[in-house]
């Protein structure tokens, strides 16, 4: 690889910020979504994420933030990933990889609850089944999306969606600021 291949990394994803960024309906989306989790926390709900692979290690990161410390000092927040690995293998098992996530939505999930998906492509069989059952129960699903949005835009509360066509790399490296803006948003409007 050469240094203008490694610098064209940089440059597409600064585009994709870059696009992100202007598009007002992401500011709107943005503080639609925070106030749902604002809400729900305030109200003794909790949050729970799901994601596959790096969007599992996404849905992990912002759990933790919550239930951990992003900036400033303060108390936990109620955040919690599905990645349990003896739940994620106890119910692959017996039920197949499409119900991992909405299981433990069944299992876990309350009405007033917020479910945060995360999927680059929109289309993952597990994070459709889990939005369904989260609506099912009244919870309010806030998706992270790629690409045309797939299957996972028609079931949300709210979508946040990275309209890139190109590989996930870069829709996912916009999740993670979209993580981070969450976060701080519910420390700053939780702790008000």
């Amino acid at each position: 690889m050469s240094i203008e291949q490694i610098k064209a990394n940089f440059s597409e994803a600064q585009n994709v910020l870059t696009n992100f960024i202007n598009n007002p309906d992401n500011w709107d989306n943005m503080k639609k979504a925070g106030d749902i989790m604002v809400d729900s926390l305030q109200e003794g709900g909790k949050i729970i994420s799901c994601g596959n692979g790096g969007s599992m290690s996404d849905a992990m990161h912002f759990a933790e933030e919550l239930s951990g410390r992003f900036r400033d000092e303060r108390e936990g927040l109620a955040g919690i990933s599905i990645s349990d690995p003896t739940h994620i293998t106890c119910v692959g098992n017996d039920y197949g990889f499409d119900y991992i996530f909405s299981r433990y939505v069944q299992a876990v999930g309350w009405p007033g609850d917020v479910l945060l998906t995360i999927s680059t492509s929109g289309n993952s069989a597990n994070i459709i089944k889990a939005a369904e059952e989260a609506k099912r129960k009244g919870i309010k699903v806030i998706a992270l999306t790629g690409k045309e949005g797939g299957k996972l835009k028609d079931i949300c509360d709210v979508e946040l969606r990275i309209p890139h066509k190109g590989y996930s790399d870069r829709i996912q490296e916009i999740h993670i600021q979209i993580i981070h803006s969450l976060i701080h948003y519910i420390e700053l409007e939780y702790f008000k």
